[in-house]
């Protein structure tokens, strides 16, 4: 029998037909979401397996036509999605942030190892997905998700709720120089670097603390450190439950972060929205 480990008490596991999924309590009244585990398909099939997103999107609920994913680039780049809009459905936009007011679509990225991110908006019902390895997170990508959300939805960081799903902890992800110098580029404050750059046992090696990074980023953005919620499950510390790419190279699975608007919302998101541009992405 798999023994599941202990999340944050802000999150619960949850059974589904297809394994068991993870879901934030906080996040749950606001948004329908889950965050998936390796028994499901996707653990352990190729990434763009139609079987294993089949699975995800009966499992949120939609069409497989409905389920929007991303060609992940380790960026910032930002894809809206808004109710309404025409678009192809085989294609995948090369973006790591997808956000919408339509409660028929689920947005959806794949991880296994990188920061999984979901927003939802308390007052519109908008809701955001976006994934942040280190080079993401160096991009500002959960920063950027939460201006994007007010840019695009008129959304207020303050009525926002974010969940950080199971990643890589700091004591498993050990980075060189290379990785702390795109940090140091990016003009993060040396207290920033300090909280997230941990002295290894290796000259020039540090422990990389993307979940600080991640909530970091989010509070200088203006959402309340009371509305961001953590999973603290580290994927490379629970091979029965979890996909890593550090532990398992080229055998890991993949797992999904899966977000979908609450039909209550859709009325005042949409209204929300009127009024601003309709380019479909914006990169920074």
């Amino acid at each position: 029998m798999m023994v599941l480990p202990q999340p944050h008490e802000s999150f619960r596991w949850t059974d589904t037909d297809a394994g068991p999924a993870l879901v934030c309590t906080a996040l749950e009244p606001f948004a329908r979401h889950l965050f998936t585990t390796r028994p499901w398909t996707l653990g352990s099939a190729l990434p763009g397996d139609t079987a294993a997103w089949d699975e995800v999107s009966r499992t949120i609920g939609v069409g497989r036509a409905k389920l929007v994913r991303l060609h992940q680039v380790h960026g910032a780049s930002a894809v809206i999605r808004r109710t309404g809009e025409l678009r192809d459905v085989n294609h995948l936009p090369d973006a790591d942030i997808v956000l919408s007011n339509d409660p028929s679509l689920a947005l959806a990225i794949q991880i296994a190892d990188c920061v999984p991110l979901l927003v939802a908006d308390r007052r519109t019902g908008v809701v955001a997905a976006a994934h942040a390895g280190w080079r993401g997170l160096a991009a500002r990508a959960p920063q950027e998700t939460i201006e994007m959300l007010g840019h695009a939805f008129d959304s207020r960081p303050s009525e926002l709720v974010a969940a950080i799903g199971p990643s890589i902890s700091a004591a498993r992800y050990e980075v060189d120089r290379d990785v702390r110098e795109r940090f140091e580029q990016a003009d993060f404050s040396n207290e920033q670097l300090a909280r997230w750059f941990v002295e290894g046992t290796r000259p020039d090696h540090w422990q990389f603390d993307g979940w600080q990074a991640a909530r970091d980023q989010l509070e200088s953005a203006g959402v309340p450190a009371d509305r961001i919620f953590n999973a603290e499950l580290c994927t490379a510390s629970h091979p029965d439950v979890l996909c890593s790419y550090r532990r398992d190279w080229k055998d890991a699975g993949r797992m999904a972060a899966v977000i979908r608007a609450r039909e209550e919302g859709h009325e005042a998101s949409s209204r929300a929205s009127r009024g601003f541009a309709d380019d479909a992405s914006r990169r920074r």
